[in-house]
């Protein structure tokens, strides 16, 4: 018998190529759930976070980043508005998202959740949809939280916006403190022992069952933990909280108590 040689496909350069090979495939990094968020351009801090807060086997997080302003204002919040479908959008075209977030507390309060909602569905009807204050309500309401000490870097006029949105779903504010910092990239910039002091400072001036440190730019997730054993009281923050309730509303939960009381739920 002959062996009969058989001659492997050549380009015109003389490179073999091997075409079609054979592969399989599985459930890819997101086997267990898809979670789009979207990021504001000036945000330092929120992806920073999330990497920790969702290092979960099987579950990933996709983000596309919507233009605004710097300075944080109530105009500035609410122009995002006409933006956020497009954002949204942009996460993974044609392709299914188990939740998608909007990334900015104070603008979800100026705009409004049920708005958010509509504009984040409007490019993906089928996913479920949250917000840094949408997540810190379900986050009060898994702690039994009635009266809440509110944190954040804001100024003035959107600090009124923060405490009366609150107030106005049925939770107390007996204690509101505030940096006055109106300008993200100061925010981003603000320490971890600073942040730690202020929530202590506010834990002792009122009787309240937890603390809420509002603003995605704010560091806060790798000291949740240390902050409620210093304190006695449960603690959260934007992105604390909204990782926390992405990865509820799509069917994970996975316990990281290093990551405080909200995480061990």
């Amino acid at each position: 018998m002959t062996d009969i040689a058989v001659t492997a496909p050549r380009e015109a350069d003389g490179t073999i190529m091997e075409r079609h090979l054979p592969f399989e495939t599985d459930g890819g990094i997101a086997e267990r759930a898809a979670i789009g968020v979207v990021v504001l351009a000036t945000d330092y801090t929120l992806e920073h976070e999330f990497r920790r807060l969702m290092d979960v086997p099987g579950v990933a997080f996709y983000h596309s980043r919507i233009r605004n302003e710097p300075h944080i204002t109530p105009e500035t919040l609410r122009a995002m508005e006409p933006r956020l479908t497009e954002a949204a959008d942009l996460i993974l075209p044609s392709d299914t998202l188990d939740v998608v977030a909007y990334g900015c507390t104070a603008a979800s309060m100026a705009i409004g959740e049920e708005r958010v909602f509509e504009l984040i569905n409007a490019a993906r009807p089928t996913a479920k949809c949250t917000t840094p204050i949408t997540a810190a309500r379900a986050a009060f309401g898994a702690f039994g939280a009635r009266r809440v000490g509110v944190l954040t870097p804001y100024s003035e006029d959107v600090n009124r916006i923060v405490a009366d949105y609150i107030r106005a779903r049925g939770v107390e504010v007996p204690v509101f403190g505030s940096f006055n910092e109106d300008d993200d990239r100061v925010v981003a910039r603000i320490t971890p022992g600073s942040i730690r002091s202020a929530v202590g400072r506010l834990a002792a001036k009122a009787d309240i069952d937890a603390v809420f440190v509002s603003c995605t730019s704010v560091r806060l997730a790798d000291a949740a933990h240390a902050i409620e054993e210093e304190i006695g009281l449960p603690v959260t923050s934007s992105n604390h909280a909204l990782a926390w309730h992405c990865l509820r509303l799509a069917g994970i939960d996975d316990k990281r108590p290093e990551f405080g009381r909200l995480f061990a739920l």
